[in-house]
């Protein structure tokens, strides 16, 4: 086992948003959505800095307002990734240093994900991780859940929005990707740098990019759920698991 490089969060946050506008500052037991990420994230002690990316005015000052460190980005970014990138280039970390992709959406994360997802790093040879959590059979058909296919050294083979692996002929133990993404920067330079691939842009993931590209990412398996919320209605789910759990 070695010792970890820094490692760093960065909330990816915009405003326009097809199913829900506005949702980083959609209020959440009386604070925005954003707020509850960050608080959540920085309890980790492994994370040496957790910071906001927006390209929003309005999101940007409700941070400084509630003293969450935040980075204007520019608008035109493709993806989530794209965001962290630039906001992990305008605070200067270095490319040896590992950075997480935090979803901005999800203000019930647990900060034990973010040290499990830390995890592989301490192997030699691990530049991507992520997390996966196990899922019921009846509900890996859902398009909206990402199954992943693991191989026996906790590497992902395969990630998709149809259930995998088929049952053929033995039951199955399925996987859910839980979207937290943690890469050493370089790696996430690369990412971005090779551009969109024929796998992700047909199943609408980012992961298959990598995979594409022979860089192989590690899962590492839990059993925390949180929720993310991804229209109004959501939000409700949210506050009374805050409620009950802090």
């Amino acid at each position: 086992m070695q010792d970890l490089p820094d490692c760093y969060g960065i909330i990816p946050a915009r405003y326009q948003s097809s199913r829900f506008p506005g949702k980083p500052l959609a209020e959440i037991l009386g604070k925005p959505m954003f707020w509850h990420v960050y608080e959540r994230s920085r309890r980790c002690p492994d994370l040496k800095k957790v910071v906001l990316a927006t390209d929003d005015e309005r999101i940007a000052e409700a941070a400084r307002r509630l003293e969450v460190p935040v980075v204007m980005t520019a608008e035109n970014h493709p993806s989530g990734s794209d965001r962290v990138l630039e906001a992990a280039r305008l605070l200067d970390i270095p490319d040896e240093a590992i950075v997480i992709n935090i979803q901005g959406d999800e203000p019930t994360v647990e900060p034990v994900m973010f040290r499990q997802v830390l995890r592989p790093f301490r192997r030699p040879g691990v530049d991507v991780a992520t997390l996966a959590r196990p899922m019921p059979a009846e509900e890996a058909a859902d398009p909206d859940r990402v199954t992943v296919a693991l191989a026996q050294n906790g590497k992902g083979l395969y990630f998709s929005r149809a259930g995998i692996p088929y049952p053929h002929n033995r039951k199955v133990q399925y996987y859910e990707h839980v979207g937290l993404y943690a890469y050493r920067l370089a790696i996430l330079q690369r990412y971005v740098d090779l551009g969109p691939s024929p796998l992700e842009e047909t199943e609408g993931l980012e992961m298959l990019r990598l995979l594409e590209n022979d860089i192989p990412i590690f899962v590492e398996i839990i059993d925390c759920v949180s929720v993310c919320v991804e229209r109004p209605e959501d939000i409700a789910r949210a506050e009374k698991i805050l409620t009950n759990h802090g």
